[in-house]
């Protein structure tokens, strides 16, 4: 699904205009991004959580030429997901 197929969903489920969804699904996505950047927790009951993972700087290679390059520490968005929908996916 991508993010053009989920405004075409609310707006029909909705009832509502595909620009008025369109807004919606970038307002809740704009939120998410704010909260994570704040190191925030994201816990949707019944879905799944966003939380940042840290990592340190370590040293890599470029596996074309084989040198080794410094990569700084980062951190990236890390989904885990939720009881309930991991059980309702593998349902038979």
């Amino acid at each position: 699904m991508t993010k053009a197929d989920l405004i075409n969903m609310i707006a029909e489920k909705a009832g509502i205009t595909r620009v008025k969804a369109e807004t919606v699904v970038n307002t809740i996505f704009d939120s998410m991004v704010e909260a994570l950047m704040r190191d925030d927790r994201i816990e949707i009951r019944g879905f799944g959580s966003f939380v940042n993972r840290y990592y340190e700087a370590y040293q890599g290679r470029n596996p074309r030429t084989g040198e080794v390059i410094n990569v700084e520490e980062k951190k990236l968005p890390f989904f885990k997901v939720g009881k309930e929908l991991k059980e309702e996916i593998n349902k038979i």
